[in-house]
């Protein structure tokens, strides 16, 4: 039973700082002058968006710019090339009007991959010739749900994959108005079992938007549906949700309804960093979430200058263990956005894996990864292994477009500087994949064109 939360005092109240108010911010003026003029250039490209939580509680300013935290939320000068960000600077500094900036602006953005993974050209489903724009449906038993009003997020990640939610560029946004699609969608589908809410960050929204998206799920005739997850990063951002806000406690007892539906609740809680479940209101938001009865997981990227070391990850997933939540993925920085200044090279993150992997017990190594949410599917790095003496990446797939592929190895050719899928090359004489025949003929039936397998 959820025990009724104190009333928030006004500076647990939410309030977003952007680009156009940071400058109120006590700690704004400790800045270098070059970095602050850095932060405001590169956040007209690549969202912004931040709160006082996030900038008391989580970032250390005495070692900015080098706090992982800081460099997580705050726009960094090397996420754009020398060219764009001087392009760029050159518009603001000179105060260009807003259009001629928003022109150059959009035409950088789309030269960073928007949308990686065929998210766009081969994920959206259809239902009687009708493209459901505010769905994605790659892998069979799952189907991706993002509410309009769930379409933003309590502070960005620099590295965030959907950044192009978030930038006012309506063509490259997911979005559903209510859910009646959803579920005609659903009883058109019995073979799905799990829906992920995703977006942006549903618990940004109010809970009585979040049931109405979500009650229509809990009806006997999608029986089918047994698994309803929640992709947030609430609890590291902007805790409060779950504590102080006017509607936590009818959040928490909405959490309680699904569960007594007999549907599993899982909150899908984006952890890049262990400084993220230390504090005091984060540990209570957690125990708070799971007397519902809902399971929390831990998932995030391997991103250099945040946890691109192994005992980031052995204290994220010790710690997080130890407040009951259970350890899921480690990603590859996704080939989008600032890609160039996050990603770290496979060989790399399957070393940090690794290290980490083998520093925790038993109930840490719940833990998959590295992988890749690439075009085919979630492609995991398991190992190197030499053959005929070659030295080889060991692959396998953890979901893939067709479930046939799934947990069969493949190995690529090592090499060291690879950051994604489409750096690799098939290896022992081969010319190609395993799966990139049949990959071709799928993505031929579902939109026409041929694949990127970076894309």
């Amino acid at each position: 039973m959820i025990q009724t939360a104190s009333a928030p005092s006004t500076s647990e109240r939410y309030r977003a700082i952007t680009r156009h108010t940071i400058h109120r911010l006590p700690q704004w003026e400790t800045l270098d002058p070059e970095l602050r003029d850095a932060i405001g250039i590169v956040s007209h490209v690549l969202p912004f968006r931040v709160n006082r939580y996030v900038v008391d509680e989580l970032i250390d300013w005495d070692r900015v710019p080098d706090d992982p935290i800081f460099k997580l939320t705050f726009p960094q000068r090397e996420m754009l090339g020398d060219d764009e960000f001087n392009e760029v600077a050159d518009l603001v500094r000179g105060e260009a009007g807003r259009e001629e900036i928003r022109s150059v602006v959009d035409r950088i953005r789309l030269g960073l991959n928007p949308h990686p993974a065929g998210q766009m050209t081969h994920n959206v489903p259809e239902l009687d010739g009708k493209r459901l724009e505010g769905m994605q449906h790659k892998y069979r038993e799952t189907l991706l749900f993002f509410p309009a009003r769930g379409q933003t997020c309590h502070a960005y990640c620099t590295y965030c994959f959907r950044w192009a939610q978030f930038v006012g560029m309506p063509e490259f946004k997911f979005e559903a108005r209510e859910s009646e699609e959803l579920v005609a969608f659903l009883k058109a589908h019995p073979e799905i079992t799990d829906i992920l809410v995703t977006g942006g960050d549903p618990m940004i929204m109010k809970t009585r938007m979040l049931r109405d998206y979500l009650a229509p799920l809990l009806s006997e005739e999608l029986d089918h549906v047994r698994t309803i997850r929640i992709g947030s990063k609430s609890p590291a951002y902007w805790p409060q949700r779950f504590v102080t806000d006017d509607d936590a406690d009818d959040a928490l007892r909405f959490f309680e309804e699904v569960v007594e539906s007999g549907k599993h609740l899982a909150l899908m809680g984006h952890f890049s960093h262990p400084v993220e479940i230390r504090t005091p209101m984060a540990q209570r938001a957690l125990r708070r979430i799971r007397a519902t009865g809902a399971e929390v997981r831990m998932q995030a990227p391997l991103i250099r200058h945040v946890n691109d070391d192994a005992q980031a990850w052995v204290d994220l997933w010790t710690e997080g263990v130890q407040q009951g939540l259970v350890p899921y993925y480690m990603f590859v920085e996704r080939d989008t956005g600032a890609k160039n200044y996050f990603e770290v090279p496979l060989a790399r993150a399957l070393e940090v894996f690794q290290d980490a992997f083998r520093q925790v017990s038993g109930l840490g190594r719940t833990v998959r990864g590295p992988s890749m949410s690439a075009h085919p599917g979630k492609v995991r790095v398991l190992g190197t292994t030499r053959i005929q003496g070659e030295k080889l990446f060991v692959l396998d797939f953890l979901q893939a477009r067709n479930p046939a592929w799934v947990g069969r190895p493949f190995f690529a050719a090592f090499d060291p500087d690879a950051t994604w899928l489409n750096h690799l090359r098939p290896a022992l004489g081969r010319d190609r994949f395993f799966f990139q025949d049949e990959l071709e003929e799928i993505t031929v039936s579902e939109a026409g064109i041929l694949p990127v397998m970076s894309a």
